[in-house]
């Protein structure tokens, strides 16, 4: 019987080695998965490409990893927030390196990724400093930048309901980087409100299929009825 779930988040990510490359979904607060980031604070794998859409918009989120000495270098949209002071001090010091995309630009790198698509053209950052030393190829006379697909040793994302095959449903946004990190990583864990049995979710409703889903860990077994802030 196929059975994907885990007893808690700790259990989900024991096997986290130094170096990995990591995505995690969500946008600020909304379908973080909080749960296995904080395990992974615990855990303490060091030395991490951390891929997000944004880090210092909430405390448990990638910022928590930083401020742990946890991530070597990290990919986003959005380097700034309330959280964000932690990051500038460690690019002012050089102990971490800091790779800015366009946020579309970054959506579609990782579904490059999911897909086996290795690069493609975009106009999006041309003419500006994000497109400085990279490749660029001239379409219907306007240029375009070559950017290359992201894939992840791990992604943690989030999402509303599972069954315990790992098909996934999201609830509202937390169907944003969410869907695409799931097709892009090695690893997929996903931290999810509930697991029901197979066939209990229509099927037309599943956003994220089972096959891309490697672990499943409930929240709400983990947080003792607290509502969670990221739903």
């Amino acid at each position: 019987m196929i059975q994907k779930k885990f007893e808690n988040a700790a259990k989900a990510v024991a096997d986290m080695q130094d170096g990995a490359t990591l995505l995690v979904g969500g946008f600020g607060g909304s379908g973080l998965p909080s749960y296995l980031v904080a395990a992974l604070v615990e855990q303490g794998a060091k030395d991490l490409t951390v891929v997000s859409n944004n880090i210092g918009a909430v405390s448990d989120g990638v910022a928590a990893l930083i401020s742990n000495n946890q991530v070597r270098k990290i990919i986003c949209s959005f380097p700034v927030g309330p959280h964000a002071d932690d990051l500038i001090e460690r690019l002012k010091k050089g102990t971490i390196e800091l790779e800015i995309a366009p946020q579309g630009t970054l959506a579609e790198r990782i579904r490059a990724g999911g897909a086996g698509v290795p690069a493609f053209y975009t106009p999006t950052g041309a003419h500006t400093e994000l497109g400085e030393g990279k490749e660029t190829r001239t379409f219907d006379g306007q240029m375009h930048l070559l950017e290359h697909a992201i894939k992840g040793d791990y992604a943690f994302i989030k999402a509303h309901r599972a069954d315990r095959w790992g098909n996934l449903i999201y609830r509202k946004t937390q169907r944003n980087f969410n869907p695409v990190m799931a097709t892009a990583a090695k690893t997929t864990i996903a931290e999810v409100n509930e697991i029901v049995e197979v066939g209990e979710i229509d099927p037309e409703t599943i956003v994220t299929s089972s096959v891309f889903v490697h672990r499943l860990v409930q929240a709400e077994a983990q947080h003792e009825g607290k509502v969670l802030v990221n739903e």
